[in-house]
């Protein structure tokens, strides 16, 4: 799968994208048909200690998910939101299953 990371406001180092890639390549244990992803990371200028974004879009055949989580780190953000990509992941895979 294709990672494209994208980061807004800040210059991502070298072990942050490292790690962003490493989580979204195990999305493909779980749904093997996943065409690329899209990770967006944004720090808001705000006084909020969880001012870091991790927005990531997954495009598999026919459709796309979408998760977007605010956390104090990117990692965090990337646990979270790979874990709710991954529910979404195997839900559709059931479904495709149940039609067949």
């Amino acid at each position: 799968m294709k990672v494209n990371i994208q980061s807004v406001n800040f210059n991502a180092d070298q072990k942050l994208i490292q790690f962003v890639e490493q989580r979204m390549n195990k999305l493909d244990m779980f749904y093997d048909k996943v065409i690329n992803s899209d990770v967006f990371l944004k720090v808001e200028n705000t006084s909020n200690k969880e001012n870091k974004i991790f927005e990531a879009r997954v495009s598999v055949p026919g459709d796309s998910f979408v998760v977007k989580k605010q956390c104090k780190t990117f990692e965090e953000g990337a646990d979270i939101a790979v874990a709710s990509l991954e529910r979404q992941l195997k839900k559709r895979k059931e479904k495709l299953r149940a039609h067949l």
